[in-house]
């Protein structure tokens, strides 16, 4: 469904990204860990349109898309879930969730946001408050299904876990879990290490902006470099 190859991407003439190459099959969940600076947050940036690649190929669906802006991409089936929630804090869940289907229209849409009210129900009995009157749980929640609400084929989740207690966290990758189910190709990265890669089917390692390591999910788990590195084992 996604090849990245060779991609490179960079702030301010600074090389983040280096050559970078990786690939997501359809139906899979892919994790993708790394340090903090790895590189991991520009990289799903630099995906779905909102950073520019300096160099190499982004194909979806075996088309070219690193030439294309976000928004078209968000047509083509891409969808990101970006990292700190970035919710409208002052608008209802609700209308929140309606700007994230832009791109569609009249009835898909609300079969959309029905079908997020059921992977959420929270969201159904809050859909009137603000959003900023969320928990952080609840917020993350808001966040995917905004996302969901585009209706896509590959879905971009950055830090669906962080600042969350852990059985929120529990609560979180499950939803993955069963989104993969209904068919939704995800790409992952979490600071959770062992928990994505426990959930994924393929995994990469990202340091210093290249991809150090990949295979698959449970693999990655039995690596020693990984353990030590990202598991405190």
């Amino acid at each position: 469904m996604l090849t990245v190859d060779t991609l490179s991407t960079a702030y301010d003439r600074i090389e983040v990204l280096h050559s970078v190459s990786l690939h997501v099959r359809k139906g899979e969940i892919v994790a993708l860990v790394g340090s903090n600076g790895a590189g991991k947050t520009t990289l799903l940036r630099t995906l779905s349109g909102v950073q520019p690649a300096l160099s190499g190929r982004i194909l979806f669906e075996g088309q070219e898309i690193h030439r294309l802006p976000a928004h078209v991409r968000v047509a083509r089936g891409i969808s990101h879930s970006p990292e700190g929630r970035q919710v409208f804090g002052p608008l209802t869940v609700e209308d929140n969730l309606w700007l994230g289907a832009f791109r569609r229209q009249g009835g898909a849409s609300r079969a959309r946001l029905d079908a997020v009210y059921s992977t959420f129900p929270v969201l159904a009995e809050k859909r009137h408050a603000a959003a900023m009157s969320l928990s952080g749980g609840q917020q993350q929640m808001l966040a995917i299904g905004r996302a969901l609400m585009a209706d896509p084929k590959l879905l971009i989740l950055d830090e669906p876990s962080l600042g969350l207690a852990p059985l929120l966290v529990d609560q979180i990758l499950d939803v993955v879990v069963d989104l993969k189910r209904k068919g939704i190709t995800v790409l992952l990265v979490e600071q959770n290490a062992s928990a994505a890669l426990a959930i994924a089917d393929r995994g990469y390692v990202l340091e210093t902006g290249r991809i150090v390591l990949e295979g698959s999910g449970k693999v990655l788990l039995l690596d020693p470099k990984v353990r030590a590195a990202y598991l405190g084992t």
